[in-house]
């Protein structure tokens, strides 16, 4: 009797036939032991290393084209590959936080292994407008505070919400997911769940550091699928990290899902998609561009029936600071809020460098910031957009040869520009300056008092890196 069950099983394992950089071809002898796309196989190199791939398409003669998850050196053609007969899953439990994780769920942290009697699929079979009979939240919005002047005021943060930190290389996308992360989780008490992919592993290194300083490491989940490992690990990263964040929602927990970087995410699917030989769209990138970016953010969402949330913040590298790159246009059209970091901010040294006349904000909106905060606000970025058009006139003529109106608009323009800037608790190290958080309130009441013509005869230097006006 056992040797009929060594023979069965045996029967059902295949054997590597072609190895490709990450991706490993594996025959089976009979049809119906081909594993179902998405499953994982299991093989072993010539030192005895458990290697798994991931099943991403059938070829003819029944053999199934694999990506792998580890580095394929040292696979030996014909060497058993073992189905699972399951698709990657991790342990979902309390036990997470404090800990970094890779995309098996296995610790990269030096620690034990994750102790859970859950675990979680990380890739979704279905998405619909019901998941497990749960339905969409159409509750009272609720505002989280960031004490970041610029955002609070121009872009807020809702709960529930998507929003994008766009921007080219050392812009800062890092720095100010970073003090985001800082004061929402010491003021919102919330979750927080950091998905790092594809970014450098000195970036990593640099968060871990930066949580446990600042005593917010508990409150956190990391994990990780960085830019030295396969484009399969970089693209399962952000389902990793999204799977974790739906375990905690569905504990009634507010969850914030921090992503660095989103980018990484749509190119590691165009690279999965050149190697198992797609043809790509007209723009370069991979034909299952949209499906991909939507399959991941359709699982960003609120329900009622759970009374959780997850609220998302994500890097989006802008590559060449092109914004109308297809991955980026692609990943921009599922968010709700959109900050655009500009490179002429950072040589003019404003901090943080988002451009307020190139981003947007569907949160901004009276209904849901309340009449006052909306009207100061527009008049705000009128009198942004004005400067902008004024500026290039003065580069030509000079600032004396301005209308004394425009020439008060100018400089009152200057000062709300150097009052929006903010020194950051995470960058105290580099800037000398002591970060702080301020409120919404005193944020409005100050811009409101700049545009009055109250602080019309202070110098606009004054009003350059300052937590509140008092200063």
């Amino acid at each position: 009797m056992k040797k009929v069950k060594n023979e069965n099983k045996e029967g059902k394992a295949g054997k590597v036939v072609s190895v490709q950089g990450p991706v490993v071809d594996v025959s089976f002898t009979e049809a119906e032991h081909v594993p179902p796309i998405l499953d994982i196989i299991e093989v072993k190199n010539i030192h005895g290393e458990k290697i798994v791939l991931e099943v991403a398409e059938h070829l003819p003669g029944n053999i199934a084209r694999c990506i792998s998850i580890h580095s394929t050196l040292n696979i030996q053609r014909n060497a058993q590959a073992v189905p699972q007969n399951k698709s990657i899953h991790i342990p979902v439990d309390d036990n997470l936080y404090g800990r970094i994780i890779n995309i098996l769920g296995e610790p990269i942290d030096q620690k034990p292994p994750v102790e859970s009697f859950e675990k979680k699929a990380i890739r979704q079979d279905r998405l619909g407008s019901r998941i497990s009979g749960e339905r969409k939240s159409a509750e009272k919005i609720e505002i989280m505070e960031t004490g970041i002047k610029m955002i609070d005021f121009l872009f807020p943060l809702v709960r529930g919400s998507k929003t994008g930190i766009l921007g080219g290389a050392g812009l800062g996308k890092t720095v100010l997911t970073l003090e985001i992360i800082y004061h929402i989780v010491k003021q919102h008490q919330g979750s927080c769940v950091f998905a790092g992919v594809g970014e450098r592993i000195r970036e990593g290194n640099e968060l871990y550091h930066e949580l446990r300083e600042q005593n917010i490491f508990d409150k956190t989940i990391l994990t990780f699928g960085q830019m030295d490992e396969p484009p399969g690990v970089r693209f399962s990263a952000a389902m990793t990290g999204i799977s974790v964040a739906e375990y905690l929602r569905r504990k009634n927990l507010d969850v914030l899902l921090f992503v660095d970087n989103i980018f990484r995410f749509v190119q590691a699917g165009a690279e999965i998609s050149t190697l198992l030989g797609r043809v790509p769209s007209e723009t370069g990138y991979q034909p299952t561009l949209v499906s991909e970016v939507s399959e991941f953010h359709e699982r960003i969402r609120t329900f009622q029936d759970s009374g959780g949330s997850i609220t998302s913040i994500e890097a989006v590298y802008v590559p060449a600071d092109d914004l109308t790159d297809p991955a980026v246009v692609t990943i921009f059209s599922f968010l709700d809020s959109l900050m655009v970091l500009s490179r002429e901010r950072v040589q003019m040294g404003l901090y943080p460098a988002i451009d307020p006349l190139l981003s947007s904000c569907a949160n901004l909106d009276p209904d849901i910031v309340g009449n006052h905060h909306f009207d100061v606000s527009q008049q705000v970025l009128h009198c942004l957009q004005r400067y902008e058009e004024l500026k290039r006139i003065v580069l030509v003529v000079g600032i004396d040869e301005l209308s004394a109106a425009d020439r008060t608009l100018y400089e009152r323009a200057r000062k709300i520009q150097n009052f929006l800037t903010q020194p950051f608790v995470v960058a105290e190290a580099y800037t000398g300056k002591k970060g702080g958080h301020v409120s919404l309130t005193d944020t409005i009441k100050s811009c409101e008092s700049i545009l009055s013509g109250r602080y019309d005869k202070v110098s606009e230097e004054k009003f350059y890196m300052i937590t509140e006006i008092e200063e």
